[in-house]
């Protein structure tokens, strides 16, 4: 089976991205272990648009990224988020090539 992959855009308050970077941070770290995906994820920084951030990373399967979308964890840093941000675009993406 093909793996699963998340992607997000996070659109961070002006004068937030510091703050919105160490919370999503804080987010991977919490989500070790049992939660997270094998590989950790990875955030990027828009050159031209610095408050505009892209994360993603692989899961094995859907069942991965519904748990760790359903748990407290991720509730959590959401919710301490929410203040930093002014959008957050989810997306789960099967892969069809990789190479």
């Amino acid at each position: 089976m093909a793996n699963v992959w998340t992607h997000g855009t996070w659109t961070v308050k002006p004068n937030s991205e510091d703050a919105f970077v160490e919370a999503w941070l804080a987010l991977v770290r919490e989500a070790r272990g049992e939660l997270a995906p094998p590989e950790p994820p990875t955030l990027l920084r828009d050159r031209d648009r610095p408050n505009v951030f892209v994360s993603f990373g692989p899961w094995p399967d859907v069942a991965a990224v519904e748990r760790f979308r359903s748990s407290d964890v991720f509730r959590d840093a959401q919710a301490r988020m929410r203040d930093l941000l002014e959008a957050f675009e989810p997306r789960t993406l099967d892969e069809v090539s990789h190479g």
